[in-house]
């Protein structure tokens, strides 16, 4: 391993290590871990102290790092609720934020502020950090409750469709091309996602195999799952699709294999994932934000700030408020209703994949990006820690009970 490597890993687990410490230090655990990556790789990265970079052979880690956060948020999404309510509730409310963010995006160029990467800019506005939000909630304990499961079908609209909106919109082959590229990498995903139940089919050998050695040093479960991961993150690459898609798509054939849950195998993944690759994800997403540019704007900093909750948090708010009952009732208070428009205008991963794509593509420069990837951990930082504070505290006799 090369000396410039090992020592920018040795940077990045430091950064990896203290992030949980910290946040475990600061009261009510109000300051998300991933926010305190995010500064650590700032920190740690090129603009700052220029202790670590990102090369090829850390690339990968990061690479592998999303699709692991992706996987398991794919993994963490009961397909019946996407199919049901609150999943086309979400589809629509998700269409509204885009035609929202286009005419918001439109109407700054009429009014002499012209937004470079436009399309970039817009979808970035509509996208819902899923992976960053499922460890908070979790924590909160949100995640089977009617708020957790409403906040779930946003936050899975606000990441799948944003991808798909990147295949076709920002793609070099044109609507129609990308279309049919996105088809035929559907109908390879559909074909995947039929392996498993023919070969794990209860009762076959191959299912006694797995059931036996997936404790033991053969992992087998552990194996095959990084094996659907990589292959479908291959599958996408060679189709000229964002690796996202590819691991969402591995996350939602998992959860088909075993549609009533795995707490071994669950266990193990987030142990690699939580444990390993997504904190270098982060970290390296810090090392890339350009300190000096961000200070120089920090205008463009708090309007894109401010955009991100009016798209994405407004609409959500307000199809939240029309949920109701079959009685006729709401389903929600205000204070939840905020608290939903809050976590699903948490945005991060996919401000970070879609900046990456545009400066990839020579359409935005590396300063911009920063300033949209700040704006993003800016809401990570502080819309779950408000929502947080909004959440009304547990009677004393639950407490006492728990």
């Amino acid at each position: 391993m090369d000396a410039a490597v090992a020592t920018s890993l040795f940077w990045i687990a430091v950064a990896a290590a203290l992030a949980p410490v910290i946040a475990g230090a600061v009261p009510r655990r109000l300051v998300p871990e991933v926010v305190l990556l995010l500064v650590a790789g700032v920190i740690i990265g090129p603009y700052v102290l220029d202790l670590a970079e990102t090369g090829s052979e850390i690339g990968i880690l990061r690479e592998l790092g999303l699709g692991m956060l992706f996987l398991l948020a794919g993994y963490d999404i009961d397909p019946a609720e996407l199919r049901g309510r609150g999943g086309r509730r979400a589809l629509i409310t998700w269409c509204v934020c885009m035609v929202a963010a286009l005419a918001t995006v439109a109407l700054l160029g009429v009014l002499g502020h012209p937004v470079h990467a436009e399309i970039a800019v817009a979808i970035a506005m509509t996208s819902t950090a899923l992976g960053t939000l499922l460890p908070i909630l979790a924590d909160r304990g949100l995640v089977t409750t009617p708020l957790g499961r409403t906040v779930l079908n946003h936050g899975a609209m606000g990441e799948l469709l944003p991808v798909i909106a990147m295949a076709i919109l920002l793609g070099t082959r044109g609507a129609v091309g990308s279309l049919i590229v996105l088809a035929a990498f559907a109908v390879v995903a559909l074909l995947v996602a039929v392996l498993p139940q023919r070969i794990l089919r209860e009762g076959s050998d191959m299912a006694r195999f797995v059931r036996r050695t997936a404790d033991t040093t053969a992992q087998t479960s552990v194996r095959l799952t990084m094996l659907l991961l990589v292959g479908l993150i291959t599958v996408a690459v060679v189709f000229d699709l964002d690796i996202i898609l590819g691991a969402f798509a591995a996350g939602f054939i998992l959860r088909r294999a075993v549609p009533a849950g795995d707490e071994r195998l669950e266990k193990k993944l987030e142990g690699l994932g939580y444990g390993f690759l997504i904190p270098i994800f982060f970290v390296t997403s810090g090392m890339a934000i350009d300190v000096e540019a961000v200070a120089q704007a920090p205008f463009l900093l708090g309007a894109f700030f401010v955009l991100l909750i009016l798209v994405r948090g407004l609409p959500v708010f307000v199809a939240s408020r029309l949920e109701r009952t079959p009685d006729g009732a709401r389903v929600f208070d205000t204070r939840e209703q905020l608290q939903i428009a809050l976590y699903s205008a948490t945005g991060l991963p996919l401000i970070v994949a879609v900046t990456g794509v545009a400066v990839a593509a020579d359409q935005m420069s590396n300063a911009s990006a920063s300033i949209l990837v700040a704006a993003g951990a800016v809401t990570v930082l502080l819309l779950p820690m408000i929502a947080g504070l909004l959440r009304r505290p547990e009677p004393v006799e639950s407490r006492e009970r728990a």
